[in-house]
């Protein structure tokens, strides 16, 4: 399930909730990239980037005008996910997919925890 919380679309799946920063023109069904923040029911949370190669090859092209990353002669991001579908529901498939084959832990980083003074994210229950 995919709804809007304040500044986030919050994807619901079994096991896990996914937070991801709202952006103007940016719709969940055709997104092509996005920053998730990965909450479990033990509280532990996790980052992922995903992107389209489209996407990381449009950076690179903006570098090679901007002369950015050696003229657009590489290009890197931590936590990146390479997807070929677009869209938050595709994301949630690899990160089902990640947490089943036990390569969650080396695919996303780990987050710190959250502390008295940060806002509470909590998976919602059903």
């Amino acid at each position: 399930m995919i709804e809007i919380d304040g500044p986030f679309y919050r994807v619901s799946e079994s096991g896990f909730e996914m937070l991801i920063p709202r952006w103007e023109g940016y719709e969940p069904e055709t997104a092509e990239e996005a920053d998730a923040t990965i909450v479990f029911p033990d509280g532990s949370r996790r980052y992922a980037t995903f992107m389209t190669l489209d996407v990381v090859r449009r950076i690179m092209d903006k570098d090679v005008r901007t002369g950015e990353s050696l003229g657009g002669r590489y290009f890197w991001c931590s936590d990146l996910i390479i997807i070929r579908d677009v869209g938050f529901e595709s994301m949630a498939a690899v990160i089902r997919d990640l947490i089943s084959s036990g390569d969650i832990e080396g695919a996303c980083g780990l987050l710190d925890p959250l502390d008295g003074d940060d806002e509470e994210i909590e998976i919602r229950r059903s």
